[in-house]
């Protein structure tokens, strides 16, 4: 099997993430079939030492910052993440490397008997596996066989009946919640909470970034019922900003032990939000035994990369890309913007998937009075530039519609001059088409 058809063997089965809406019920995210295959494998999954982390905003930068300073603190360490912006082998990277192709395409080859044997059982009773499933399954696997001492696993959806909601993690953590996958995951942010609330485990710690009032009492909840431990950032660790520019900022974390100066190459506030809490994870992991020190917090915090967040391409114009895609998360990034960078005129390129909030974000959107350039990804779930067109109409402004990114960046060029802005957003999709047709290899594998 090479890496082509491994990808197409997974590929085969069914990917909630290219389908608008799913039902959230454990008949379609039964986690009896990720015990199962997992135990065929020998349990991977318990062999690392594991940080899991949840949220709806800031889980990725959050696990990649863990990920970063582990590395530097000399530990082999696995980063399990989702979803990719080139390829699918950046979801599996070991020491901040991808899996190659060809460990990708054995790993699956690996899967691929014991998966048929499992569901042509006539004990089988937990329906068919899906691709993330699968995938989640080959990156434990593949972390186990190369001897990897800590991974950290971001959470696909939700967290209750998340597929990575087998482990059992030294410290789970959980970034800020907003208003996304309501259709999935609940419409109240109590609801939402709930489900992410799902990967709190009996005695284990849980950091927990700061949350509105409805979430907060959700893991608080969650937490002592559970016996665990909570840590919460911004009242048991703060953070400041020191200062900061078009290369990234420097910030202050402080705990009740001591103050740790750090610099991070990402802008916006809420970086330092995620960064303040990968910090308290670290802390916990260093209290458990970990040689997490002051100097490799620095060092890793300062490598650490997780493009197409408020992420520079180009100057003179700007050109800055960020996967903005629920209306918490635009209403940070519009914060941003304002903040970070000077300019005349800004020009939005704007795509988003059909199960979006599309009138929250571009509400979201309108107070930076942006020129409108409206365009779809190539993804399955992209929505019609039409209809972005026709809301930004209701809300009395209009949109120029482009076939596709390529096109509308094209055309965002010729209206710039040197003193604009060029912002990117709306889907990570459609910022991982930017990447590619601006030319940027920040995160090739």
């Amino acid at each position: 099997m090479d890496f082509q058809s491994a990808q197409d063997y997974l590929q085969g089965f069914t990917d909630y993430e290219k389908l608008p809406s799913v039902v959230y019920s454990a008949e379609n995210y039964d986690l009896r079939r990720m015990q199962e295959l997992l135990k065929a494998l020998g349990d991977p999954h318990l062999k690392p030492r594991t940080v899991h982390i949840t949220g709806t905003k800031g889980k990725g930068s959050t696990a990649a910052m863990v990920a970063s300073v582990l590395i530097a603190s000399g530990y082999r360490t696995g980063l399990y993440t989702s979803p990719h912006l080139h390829s699918i082998r950046e979801r599996i990277r070991i020491d901040g490397h991808a899996i190659p192709e060809a460990e990708f395409a054995s790993g699956v080859q690996r899967l691929k008997p014991i998966v048929g044997t499992l569901t042509a059982s006539s004990r089988w009773r937990h329906g068919a596996f899906t691709t993330f499933e699968l995938l989640t399954a080959l990156a434990f696997d593949h972390f186990a066989g190369k001897g990897v001492e800590y991974q950290v696993i971001e959470v696909g959806l939700g967290g209750r009946l998340d597929a990575t909601n087998v482990v059992q993690p030294q410290v789970a953590a959980i970034t800020s919640i907003s208003m996304d996958h309501q259709d999935i995951l609940g419409g109240s942010l109590e609801k939402i909470a709930r489900e992410k609330s799902g990967i709190i485990k009996p005695g284990v710690t849980v950091v927990c970034a700061p949350q509105g009032p409805e979430a907060d009492q959700v893991i608080g909840l969650a937490c002592r019922q559970s016996g665990a431990k909570r840590i919460r950032v911004g009242k048991d660790i703060t953070w400041r900003q020191e200062s900061f520019d078009g290369h990234g900022q420097s910030f202050v974390v402080a705990d009740e032990e001591s103050n740790y100066e750090l610099f991070i190459p990402l802008l916006g506030d809420f970086q330092l939000e995620n960064a303040a809490t990968a910090v308290t994870v670290l802390r916990v992991l260093a209290r458990q035994g970990a040689a997490v020190t002051k100097e490799s917090l620095y060092q890793g915090l300062a490598a650490v990369s997780w493009p197409g967040r408020l992420q520079v391409l180009g100057r003179g114009p700007w050109v800055v890309v960020d996967g903005a895609h629920n209306p918490y998360s635009v209403q940070k990034l519009r914060e941003a913007v304002a903040k970070y960078f000077d300019y005349e005129r800004l020009i939005v390129i704007l795509g988003t998937s059909v199960d979006k909030n599309i009138a929250g974000i571009i509400k979201e959107l309108l107070p930076l009075s942006p020129l409108a350039i409206v365009t779809a990804s190539q993804h399955p779930r992209a929505t019609p530039p039409v209809r972005l067109a026709e809301e930004l109409a209701r809300w009395g402004r209009s949109g120029e519609i482009a076939p596709g990114v390529g096109a509308a960046l094209e055309r965002a060029r010729r209206l710039a001059t040197a003193s604009d802005l060029i912002l990117v957003t709306g889907s990570l999709f459609v910022v991982a088409e930017a990447i590619r047709e601006i030319g940027s290899d920040t995160f090739r594998p």
